[in-house]
């Protein structure tokens, strides 16, 4: 009879009744309205600028032409994917893909850790003085525009520039116009990115390494870990959470290298190792007028740098370590 009255008493508890995703939403709103203020903007500008722009992605499946516009313009052939037929079969895609890949992952594999290494060596320096210094020195070439940095770049590695001059001096090249060579523009190329985005790529990591509590640092030290052991068994650890996700990011934009700077630095002799898949799309689409196949090749691209992110970002859940989601 107890048994029965205790059971009797918990069913007789009212039920707690679970708020709705909507309600939830809904009361979030009203508590943080000032956030979502702040972040109507941001909403807003990829709305605008990164959702809407997808509409026309359409003319990768169409033979598109101005005149009759988007939804005028007649379909092309094989159901849609005539012109991505034309460029997996085109004599240019091998030599574009294996460029592309090519100066991204040289970029990846040397530039990615270089602002590591900087972050780490500044945050062993003490000199307040000189870590502002050598701070404010590396994070310039990033506010300098582009444009000026290629015409640098150029100056220096000229026939009869301070870099060319300097190697030839050396052995090390001949005097001669070093981005006439094809052979060098990837060097050239990687180099003058870690030289640009150093310092700028560092502050992420400095910011993580101010996050570390120093009492790890002073149990390491009393266990006799010197500086080089408590860099492996408390500094990186510590920072390897911001570590994998920006290798996540990064390895998102494997296929997407920046044509801006190609451009700025290529030309006819180097064709044949500097061309990669975003230069070809700007030299067919707006210098040949052929919109509808530098779509279909700009839609390739974007869909395996997707595959890329989320391929990378399973793997990293997987294996235990830190995760975009």
């Amino acid at each position: 009879m107890a048994n029965t009255a205790s059971s009797a008493a918990v069913n007789s508890k009212p039920q707690v009744l679970k708020e709705s995703y909507g309600a939830r939403c809904k009361k979030d709103f009203f508590i943080n309205w000032k956030l979502y203020l702040i972040f109507l903007p941001i909403l807003a500008f990829y709305i605008i600028f990164s959702y809407i722009p997808m509409y026309g992605a359409m003319i990768a499946f169409k033979n598109f032409s101005p005149q009759y516009g988007i939804w005028g313009s007649h379909w092309a052939n094989f159901y849609g994917l005539e012109h991505f037929v034309d460029f997996f079969t085109s004599p240019d895609f091998g030599r574009i893909l294996s460029n592309t890949l090519t100066i991204s992952f040289s970029t990846l594999i040397f530039g990615f850790p270089a602002p590591i290494i900087l972050a780490l060596m500044l945050n062993e320096v003490k000199h307040s003085i000189f870590k502002r210094t050598i701070q404010t020195i590396t994070y310039m070439p990033h506010f300098v525009s582009l444009v000026v940095v290629c015409g640098i770049i150029k100056n220096f590695v000229a026939d009869t520039g301070l870099i060319t001059s300097l190697l030839s001096s050396v052995g090390l090249v001949e005097k001669t116009d070093l981005l006439g060579k094809k052979e060098l523009f990837v060097p050239i190329y990687v180099i003058t990115g870690i030289w640009q985005e150093i310092g700028w790529g560092s502050i992420i990591y400095l910011a993580a390494l101010s996050g570390i509590n120093m009492d790890l640092y002073e149990a390491a030290s009393i266990d006799g870990a010197g500086r080089w052991r408590q860099l492996f068994a408390v500094t990186l650890p510590g920072i390897m959470p911001t570590i994998v996700i920006m290798l996540i990011l990064r390895v998102g934009h494997i296929m997407g290298v920046g044509f801006e700077k190609i451009i700025l630095l290529y030309n006819p002799l180097t064709y044949e190792t500097a061309d990669v898949i975003s230069s070809y799309v700007y030299r067919r689409g707006l210098m040949e007028f052929n919109f509808s196949y530098s779509s279909a090749v700009g839609l390739f691209n974007s869909v395996i740098n997707y595959a890329l992110i989320i391929f990378t970002n399973w793997f990293s859940r997987r294996a235990g370590e830190s995760s975009i989601w």
